[in-house]
């Protein structure tokens, strides 16, 4: 359905420490920093994009947005996570665990801010 997501940051380079932690874990290469000074994530399909905005303003985290990545198993969302806090994120939602989700599932989900406030979650499908 999506093509990318991108993301506004107001510091480049934390942000590519943070996503080069958290990304790596679930298999996604090392950003790479283009002409425009845009870190660009390709994996699966997949695109994500880090940017100063475009208007010039200061990049802010949108209330109510949560950008999701899939993870092959409870362990691999602990260790995003982990690797999300020592690389400059903060938890959000309380720590990683069972979830019971909507429609009888279960999920694993672990959520981080990044460095710029942006809510992030790691989603692992248990059952249903």
């Amino acid at each position: 359905m999506f093509s990318h997501v991108t993301l506004g940051s107001n510091d480049i380079a934390a942000s590519k420490r943070f996503y080069d932690a958290i990304l790596g874990v679930l298999g996604a290469p090392e950003g790479v920093v283009d002409e425009r000074g845009r870190l660009i994530y390709m994996h699966a399909g997949g695109r994500l994009v880090i940017t100063r905005p475009v208007d010039g303003d200061a990049a802010a985290c949108g209330n109510g947005h949560t950008l999701g990545f899939l993870a092959l198993s409870p362990d691999m969302i602990d260790a995003w996570h982990a690797a999300g806090i020592a690389n400059g994120g903060t938890t959000a939602e309380g720590p990683p665990g069972v979830r019971n989700a909507t429609e009888g599932r279960t999920v694993y989900l672990a959520y981080l801010r990044d460095p710029d406030g942006n809510k992030l979650c790691g989603f692992h499908k248990i059952s249903g």
